[in-house]
């Protein structure tokens, strides 16, 4: 394989503690952590303190040969703004990290004008938690669509990963349409479990749109490895859209609880439905030209013990 790999979907935080829909997530030790009523394992049980850091995951990058990463972000793990800023200035080669804003909160413009002029060059909305328990966060809302303004004239690119189905769909056309220079990545591969995952797909037929395949394995994961279920949406996705608007994305570190990290993708280079050019364009290309990557590191393959 000499493909350079980009992975367009990871998450970073040093702790998470927060709370989403009135439910409490908090870091716990081996692992673990108190999951809105439950203890689930939230990373790998050897990272005893739960601390997701640049460090662990850049050696997983390079034992799996991924070159570079999106570290997005999400409301379950709390803002991970500082953090990710230091690792965007600490590894700028290998990362591209995207600030986040609190929508649930008052005076979220003004929080995406600080993030801007700090130096984020994207910004991540969790919008499958913009349907809260007491009320429902429009993405063209006038707010929301003052954040889209502004984000299209100072090109920061929006990742955004959206409710189950057409739940927002319509939205999303609308602020597509509004503001076709804004650069947009969407997540979770739509769905593509859920019903009505089609429509968010048929969005990236768009110039400027976008989509990433962040969670796909976690979407699979009562197929499990080698999710063929998985590959075969993918193709379907590209007859829609095309291949060259498809990005792979692991939503490391929760999927590698059930798999390593390069499993996350050697689904893909193992399966006999896609081309050679088709996986290059899913693995690397695609995302290379979406982030505008440069640089990027060649990691050399290293032998298992068990090999």
């Amino acid at each position: 394989m000499d493909y350079t790999i980009i992975d367009a979907h990871a998450h970073l935080w040093l702790k998470q503690n927060t709370e989403v829909d009135g439910q409490k997530i908090e870091t716990l030790k081996n692992g673990k952590s108190l999951f809105m009523g439950e203890i689930r394992q939230m990373v790998p049980p050897f990272i005893t303190d739960g601390r997701n850091t640049a460090e662990i995951f850049l050696s997983n990058m390079d034992y799996a040969q991924v070159s570079a990463a999106v570290i997005t972000q999400e409301y379950i793990d709390g803002l991970q703004n500082d953090y990710l800023w230091e690792v965007q200035q600490k590894y700028p080669d290998r990362f591209l990290c995207c600030g986040m804003v609190d929508v649930r909160k008052e005076g979220y413009l003004q929080h995406a004008v600080q993030l801007i002029r700090q130096g984020f060059r994207a910004i991540k909305l969790p919008a499958n938690r913009f349907l809260l328990p007491d009320k429902r966060i429009y993405l063209t809302c006038n707010e929301m669509m003052q954040v889209f303004e502004l984000m299209e004239k100072n090109c920061i690119l929006l990742s955004i990963d959206l409710a189950d189905g057409a739940t927002q769909v319509a939205e999303m056309e609308e602020v597509i349409t509004e503001y076709p220079g804004l650069k947009i990545a969407i997540g979770h591969f739509g769905m593509v479990t859920r019903p009505q995952w089609t429509g968010q797909i048929k969005l990236a037929g768009h110039k400027n749109v976008m989509i990433e395949s962040g969670g796909i394995t976690w979407l699979f994961n009562d197929e499990f490895y080698p999710f063929k279920g998985a590959v075969r949406a993918i193709k379907e996705a590209a007859s829609w859209v095309g291949m060259e608007k498809l990005m792979w994305g692991s939503d490391y570190p929760r999927t590698i609880t059930a798999i390593t990290y390069r499993m996350s993708y050697d689904f893909v280079l193992k399966s006999d439905l896609l081309t050679e050019e088709e996986k290059r364009q899913f693995l690397r290309t695609n995302a290379e030209q979406f982030y505008g990557f440069d640089n990027l590191v060649d990691l050399p393959y290293i032998k298992n013990m068990s090999e």
